[in-house]
C-alpha cells in the first residue's frame, strides 16, 4: 500500500470515527421500535457513552433495544440528535450514518473495526450490562463487598463495574477496556428485566 493510500484510509477512518461517535452529522436518525422477537432476556436501556481510541475521544447518548433476535443501538449527540444507528438481526449487521449511508457486515465487531478501527464488543455486552459474565465463555472475575461483579476479564476485554443502581440492582456505570480502546457507559434508565 502506498503512503498516499494509507493516508487516505487513515483519513476515512478518522472521519467516520468523528461522524459516528462525535455525532457531528447534520441529519438526524430517529429512534425506532425494535422489531418484535422472542422476549427472553429482552431489555431497553438509555444512557451516555464515551469512547477513547488512541488519541481520539468522543461522547454522546445511547439508546439500546436488545432481544433474542437482535439489537438496535442509536447513538445521539449530547443534545439528543440521532446520528448513527447499528442494527443486528440474524446474521446481518448494518451501520447507518446521519447522511443515510449504510454499511454492512456479518457482525458488529467486524463492522466497527472496518469503519472505526476498533471493535465494539456487542457479543458480550448484553450480559455485561446486566452485571454477569457470558455463559460458556472463559472468564476471570472479582467481586465487591456485596458479592456483585467488580471486575470481569472475558473475550479479551476488562470490564469494570464502577457503580450499581442499588444494592441488588443492575450496573449503572461500566468501563470496558482493551488495548488502546476504553468505553465508558453510564446507564440512566432500564426497561425490562436486567
Amino acid at each position: 500500500m502506498s503512503a498516499a493510500a494509507g493516508f487516505e484510509v487513515f483519513v476515512m477512518r478518522s472521519a467516520l470515527f468523528w461522524l459516528c461517535l462525535l455525532f457531528a452529522g447534520c441529519a438526524a436518525i430517529d429512534e425506532q421500535p425494535a422489531p418484535a422477537g422472542p422476549m427472553g432476556d429482552a431489555f431497553h436501556l438509555s444512557g451516555r457513552v464515551s469512547v477513547k481510541f488512541g488519541a481520539e475521544a468522543a461522547s454522546g447518548k445511547i439508546a439500546w433495544r436488545h432481544d433474542a433476535a437482535g439489537d438496535d443501538l442509536l447513538f445521539s449527540t449530547p443534545l439528543g440528535q440521532g446520528v448513527a444507528r447499528i442494527v443486528r438481526r440474524d446474521d446481518l449487521v448494518s451501520l447507518t450514518t446521519s447522511d443515510q449511508k449504510v454499511y454492512r457486515a456479518s457482525d458488529v465487531e467486524t463492522l466497527t473495526e472496518q469503519m472505526l478501527g476498533w471493535r465494539l464488543p456487542l457479543a458480550g455486552l448484553p450480559d455485561w450490562v446486566r452485571g454477569r459474565a457470558v455463559v460458556g465463555v472463559p472468564a476471570q472475575t472479582r467481586l465487591d463487598g456485596s458479592q456483585r461483579l467488580a471486575e470481569l476479564r472475558q473475550s479479551g476485554w476488562l470490564v469494570e463495574f464502577l457503580d450499581y443502581k442499588s444494592e441488588n440492582g443492575p450496573p449503572a456505570l461500566l468501563r470496558l477496556s482493551r488495548a488502546d480502546v476504553e468505553i465508558r457507559l453510564v446507564i440512566d434508565q432500564w426497561s425490562g428485566m436486567p
